[in-house]
């Protein structure tokens, strides 16, 4: 595994930061890692990267320990954290220079050129840093994590600050870097998660809450989907409850209906039986997955 987590805890104070959590990434894999404001998401990044020492528990990266080798795992990182910190009178490509320097990056030139290419700082690179607008300042700290061309790359909020557009062209490149690198990384947007991931962590309050793929975790979320349902008739609700697989009908308009089920395929087709055998006329039929945000909020909700 790229990446290993085992019975890592963070203590500050009193307080539980990380509390026993464990998970794996492994190569190919983008993991989306979620977890509300003060859930311990950026404290295990930075355990995971080697910029914090763990109390108890283990951080792994490539099979090394992060504590034990930290400037072995550091070369297999690259990590862009939340506040992205950068020297605003440095030019955009000095600094990739200094930081390729530091990883002792053969070929520098081109790989400086190759990355600014990639992150699409290619119009702001003759500018100094502290030019840069929020969103070309992170495809900066992007391009610094990139630049030595890392095994596991380590993503804290990276979309922060950036336009629709910008954030497109960011998910693409994140996608593209996810065919042959390990990527774990954390994000409020949870649209982004759910065009990117197909598997997410979530803790809450230090603790491990979930670690699976969006789809099971939709089919465990009590109510697998949602189908919407409209006639051009008026129907009442018991005709709709006998339906097989159908576990609960709600109405949200004069001729439309909600019908939670575990078999929305089974039950799209018992519709449309319904409605030729009684000549009903069906206007629209859709169904709908549970959200991310709704299993999010379900997970991580204050006792």
């Amino acid at each position: 595994m790229s990446i290993e987590v085992r019975d890592l805890v963070k203590t500050y104070g009193e307080q539980r930061a990380v509390d026993s959590i464990s998970f794996q990434v492994g190569k190919g894999e983008i993991v989306g890692f979620l977890g509300p404001n003060g859930a311990g998401k950026s404290t295990t990044m930075k355990i995971i990267t080697g910029y914090l020492a763990q109390d108890s528990g283990q951080a792994l990266v490539c099979g090394i320990p992060v504590k034990d080798r930290p400037l072995e795992t550091k070369r297999k990182i690259g990590y862009l954290p939340e506040a992205n910190p950068l020297y605003p009178d440095m030019y955009v490509r000095e600094y990739l220079d200094f930081i390729a320097d530091l990883h002792h990056v053969p070929g520098k030139k081109a790989r400086i050129e190759a990355v600014i290419a990639l992150v699409g700082l290619t119009v702001e690179s003759n500018k100094r840093l502290g030019q840069l607008s929020k969103g070309y300042k992170q495809r900066a700290g992007l391009a610094a994590a990139l630049v030595h061309d890392p095994e596991v790359l380590i993503l804290d909020e990276p979309t922060s600050g950036l336009d629709p557009n910008q954030i497109i062209e960011i998910r693409d490149v994140i996608r593209s870097l996810g065919r042959n690198k390990t990527v774990l990384f954390s994000s409020h947007i949870l649209q982004e998660v759910e065009a990117l991931c197909d598997r997410v962590v979530i803790i809450d309050r230090g603790h491990l809450v979930a670690d699976s793929t969006l789809d099971r975790l939709r089919r465990e979320g009590g109510g697998a989907g949602v189908i919407r349902v409209a006639f051009k008739e008026a129907i009442e609700a018991a005709q709709l409850q006998n339906l097989k697989g159908v576990t609960s009908v709600t109405r949200h308009s004069d001729f439309g209906w909600l019908l939670q089920t575990e078999e929305p395929d089974a039950v799209k087709k018992q519709l449309l039986e319904l409605a030729l055998q009684n000549n009903w006329n069906i206007v629209s039929l859709q169904g709908e997955n549970q959200s991310l945000e709704t299993i999010f909020r379900s997970l991580t909700k204050q006792q």
